[in-house]
């Protein structure tokens, strides 16, 4: 069972993270990056679901610049506290929490854990995508994402496929799991994805947004199941 840490970011901002620790020495490390809702039980689930494959786990609580432990179920109401949550972790100045991922990448480092990875959900699968990618329009790290990440996976990235994130360029090794029904997600943005970065490992599935919460009605099973298949064979691929 996992436990919350306390990490720090470079500029000196404290960040709350679950922490879930594999059974023996790990393979690599694995950054969870949350929805709108929160490091809430499903988030925290799956932090412990990349433990139990051998990985030190981290979900850093990435609204803490905006509201301290945030933890939201999904009904209407918690749906309108994320989406405001998210517009004013958005609107923070650059680079925005860009810094508390990298400080769970650092802290998974050095632990000893070898190469690390980011998955994100929704907003966390944007922020997975610009964790990877150069981040010269957030105006740091002088155009280069996340320090020594080794590959990121995107769940359906609300607004990975504009056209300022588009213009991103990875620098490591990237997988997306997108819906063939999503505002979020265009398919016409999915088109644009695959043609700008040929590169990208991209999958496209018959089911809603948010297909891999198991606590949501868009919840879909055979789609979850195999994404998460082929998430465990890219991280075995590139955190070797």
């Amino acid at each position: 069972m996992g436990q919350w840490i306390e990490l720090k970011a470079a500029d000196g901002q404290a960040v709350t993270a679950w922490q879930a620790e594999p059974a023996g020495a790990p393979r690599g490390a694995v950054v969870v990056l949350q929805e709108i809702f929160g490091v809430n039980a499903h988030i925290r689930a799956v932090a412990e679901g990349y433990a139990a494959e051998g990985y030190l786990a981290l979900a850093p609580a990435t609204f803490g610049r905006v509201r301290a432990g945030v933890d939201l179920g999904y009904d209407e109401a918690a749906m309108q506290t994320g989406m405001g949550l998210k517009r004013a972790a958005e609107a923070l100045p650059a680079p925005g929490v860009l810094p508390d991922i990298q400080a769970a990448i650092d802290h998974a480092r050095q632990a000893g854990a070898g190469k690390v990875g980011v998955v994100g959900f929704c907003w966390g699968g944007l922020l997975a995508w610009r964790a990877a990618s150069g981040c010269a329009h957030l105006s740091w790290r002088a155009a280069s994402g996340c320090a020594h990440l080794s590959a990121a996976v995107c769940y359906y990235g609300g607004g990975m496929t504009a056209p300022a994130e588009l213009a991103l360029q990875p620098r490591v090794p990237v997988q997306a799991h997108l819906s063939d029904n999503d505002k979020s997600v265009p398919l016409e943005g999915v088109a644009a994805l695959r043609q700008a970065h040929p590169a990208v490992d991209v999958h496209l599935y018959p089911a809603p947004h948010g297909f891999n919460c198991d606590r949501r009605a868009a919840w879909n099973e055979a789609a979850a199941t195999l994404a998460r298949q082929r998430t465990l064979a890219f991280f075995a691929q590139h955190l070797r």
